[in-house]
């Protein structure tokens, strides 16, 4: 029987590139999980946030935010102003955009793509704008970062309520 030895520099990097690996692995497998909660939560607009357990599966979850389908938001702007709970919101995902209404009549608007690692968040509530992919969440009243990973706030847009319906710009 042969008898194979290796040095400490050799154990090391072997080890090295192994976590590297398995780093990589993790990061390519978000995108596949973004990918699923985007088309699950596409799937049944009424009733279509995500939340991602440690794992990566992919569920669909209630909340008080509907996610609004991309043909309603066409044909008379984003949506209805009163589908936007006080306290809550909702994810117009085929504008990639969330309102918000933070206190009664004060509509917010905020790009629905988490600054994190570009995942569309997937609920609002209890305040919060939450992200399916690695947990971060975000502020209804500005976009700030609540928790991370995520460090920066989400962009903000500029909506307008005319009739009872939410516009951009």
């Amino acid at each position: 029987m042969t008898n194979y030895s290796i040095d400490r520099r050799t154990a090391l990097y072997g080890a090295a590139v192994a976590a590297a690996g398995a780093t990589l692995a993790a990061c390519s497998s978000a995108g596949t999980t973004a990918a699923a909660a985007s088309s699950t939560a596409s799937s049944d607009p009424a009733n279509s946030t995500v939340e991602a357990n440690a794992i990566g599966d992919v569920a669909p979850a209630p909340t008080s935010a509907a996610a609004v389908s991309g043909a309603a938001a066409a044909e008379n702007g984003l949506g209805s102003a009163a589908a936007v709970k006080v306290g809550g919101g909702v994810i117009f995902e085929a504008a990639k955009i969330v309102v918000t209404q933070p206190t009664a009549g004060s509509y917010k608007a905020f790009t629905a793509v988490c600054t994190h690692q570009g995942c569309i968040v997937a609920s609002v509530a209890n305040g919060a704008i939450t992200c399916p992919c690695h947990g971060s969440s975000y502020s209804i009243k500005d976009g700030s970062v609540i928790n991370g990973p995520a460090t920066a706030p989400l962009a903000e847009a500029k909506v307008t309520v005319s009739g009872g319906t939410i516009k951009l710009g």
